[in-house]
C-alpha cells in the first residue's frame, strides 16, 4: 500500500528562505500547500492521511498547528538566560514584562519565542510597551547590551549541528558559509546545554570584536530562516521542528509550544 504523501504548509507570502525550503521539499515529493492560516484551517480534512509539517511565523503556526495535529518545537523561554556566563559573555534574565518596567538602564529585551515584544535596545524600562498593549505577566528576556561582528545560525538536530551559515556582519544582513570557528563553539554549546534543547532546533552565535563567542539565542527552526545553509539538512530540521503531534518522541513532548 502507498503511503500517502507528506505535506508541508506554508504562508501565502513566502520569504527567499521559505522559497528555498519549498523547493527542496518539491525535490523530494512532499506536498505544499500554501494558504492563509484561516484557509488552511478551514480545509484540515483535506489533509488528513498523510503526515503534515508547517513552515511559518508564530502566528500563522499558532492558527495552523492545532487544527492540523502538528506539535511545534521551541526551546524553553528562559533557556538562553539558564545558560552559564561563559556561554552568553552577558547577564540575561527571563522576568515578567512587568518587573522590567523598573529597569532604569539600556538592555536588550525580547520575546524568547515569538516577535511579540521586539528584540531592541530599549533605553530604560519606561520605554517597553505598557500595561495597555501587553499583559505583565508576559515573560521577557532581559540582557546586557553585546555587539556581535558576526553571526551565525546553526540547525541542530539529535543535539548535533546539521547545517550552519553566516547571516549578518556589523549588524546588517550579510550571508556567508559557516566558519570553523562557530562550527566549534556550537558544539561547545551543546555538549554543555543541548540537552536542555529540544531535537530540532536553531541555535544562532556571534564573535563580538575582542574575538569572543557567545550565544545570541535559540529560535524554532520551524521559524527561522536557512540563509545559505544547505536546505537539504535545514529541511530535515524544519520536518521534525513541526510535525505530527503522534510522532513525537517521549522527550520531546516537553518542548511543544
Amino acid at each position: 500500500m502507498t503511503r500517502p504523501p507528506r505535506t508541508l504548509v506554508l504562508p501565502p507570502r513566502l520569504t527567499v528562505s521559505a522559497r528555498t525550503l519549498r523547493a527542496t521539499a518539491l525535490r523530494r515529493g512532499l506536498r505544499i500547500v500554501e494558504a492563509t492560516a484561516s484557509a488552511v484551517a478551514a480545509s484540515a480534512s483535506e489533509l488528513e492521511g498523510g503526515a503534515v509539517h508547517l513552515h511559518a511565523g508564530p502566528s500563522f503556526a499558532d492558527v495552523v498547528a492545532p487544527t492540523l495535529g502538528i506539535a511545534l518545537l521551541e526551546a524553553p523561554a528562559d533557556w538562553l538566560a539558564l545558560l552559564p556566563r561563559a556561554l552568553t559573555r552577558r547577564d540575561v534574565r527571563a522576568m515578567p514584562i512587568g518587573d522590567a518596567y523598573r529597569l532604569r538602564r539600556p538592555a536588550f529585551v525580547k520575546s524568547p519565542n515569538d516577535k511579540s515584544i521586539s528584540a531592541l535596545v530599549y533605553a530604560d524600562g519606561s520605554r517597553l510597551p505598557g500595561p495597555d498593549a501587553v499583559d505583565p505577566a508576559t515573560v521577557v528576556l532581559v540582557s546586557d547590551v553585546m555587539t556581535f561582528a558576526v553571526e551565525y545560525r546553526l540547525h541542530v538536530l539529535d543535539g548535533a549541528v546539521r547545517t550552519a551559515g553566516q547571516y549578518a556582519e556589523a549588524g546588517r544582513l550579510r550571508l556567508g558559509p559557516p566558519d570553523g570557528d562557530a562550527l566549534a563553539f556550537g558544539r561547545d554549546v551543546l555538549a554543555a546545554a543541548g540537552a536542555s534543547l529540544p531535537s530540532a532546533i536553531v541555535v544562532d552565535v556571534g564573535r563580538d570584536d575582542e574575538g569572543q563567542w557567545a550565544v545570541i539565542e535559540a529560535n524554532a527552526a520551524w521559524a527561522s530562516g536557512c540563509y545559505l545553509a544547505d536546505p537539504e539538512r535545514a529541511l530535515d530540521t524544519v520536518l521534525r521542528a513541526a510535525g505530527p503531534a503522534a510522532d513525537l518522541s517521549p522527550r520531546d513532548r516537553t518542548f511543544v509550544r
